[in-house]
């Protein structure tokens, strides 16, 4: 099916298509910032709170910025973004195409010639390899951010310092790594919601679970990969 959608991305800036994509985009990218913010700004400032407290002993608390900079950058951005995108959006699209299934709806599109995959998978697929990376980004610079105010009103270590330890040791390639992972991400949650609304049956009770399976896969997923393309780019 991944296969499939991806031959039907040359239809992409077709009219209809660029509506659906868009739509897509929004409900995927403006309706999750919300909670992606709350999110991100915690996560950075766990990770600053709970690293600054074991680099105070020795007295180097000033390295948070490098820290969280780097962990924000490589793994929790991503990864952050991918379970709340696959836990909203990606349950959200496996309920919708699952209804659509079981009120034959799918299968009115086919007698129509409208093929299902370019028509309802497609743009998903698109628009959630399109946001993923962007908001990434916004994760990660509220991340950022969440730990520096953790670290000017805890942990005594001034804003200048602590970005200047982000930018002197933080590296190009640690964003561009988890820009990647964000993409695969986006793939993995847009074909496993649409595969799993595909295979929906025995009614509600089977959108439900379909729910469920898109939740539990994903999340599954985004785990390996993680750690497979951080191992692919970082030897020991």
């Amino acid at each position: 099916m991944l296969g499939e959608a991806m031959t039907h991305f040359r239809s992409a800036l077709k009219r209809r298509a660029r509506h659906d994509i868009v739509e897509q985009m929004y409900v995927a990218g403006i309706k999750s910032l919300g909670v992606i913010t709350v999110v991100a700004l915690f996560t950075g400032m766990i990770l600053a709170l709970q690293t600054g407290l074991e680099l105070r002993r020795f007295g180097l608390q000033a390295n948070i910025g490098t820290a969280v900079t780097v962990v924000m950058l490589r793994e929790m951005g991503p990864f952050m973004t991918a379970l709340i995108i696959a836990a909203s959006v990606g349950s959200a699209i496996a309920a919708h195409i699952g209804t659509m299934v079981v009120s034959e709806e799918v299968a009115a599109l086919e007698i129509m010639s409208i093929n299902p995959v370019r028509f309802l998978v497609m743009p998903r697929l698109v628009s959630l390899m399109i946001m993923m990376p962007l908001l990434t980004l916004f994760t990660n610079i509220i991340g950022v951010i969440g730990g520096a105010i953790v670290g000017a009103t805890q942990l005594e270590v001034t804003m200048t310092a602590y970005f200047d330890n982000a930018r002197l040791f933080a590296q190009n390639k640690d964003l561009y790594v988890g820009l990647l992972k964000s993409v695969v991400f986006g793939m993995v949650i847009a074909t496993v919601a649409c595969h799993q609304g595909f295979s929906t049956t025995e009614g509600a009770v089977g959108v439900g679970r379909a729910t469920r399976r898109t939740v539990i896969i994903s999340f599954l997923t985004i785990l390996v990969l993680g750690y497979m393309i951080t191992r692919l780019f970082y030897k020991l």
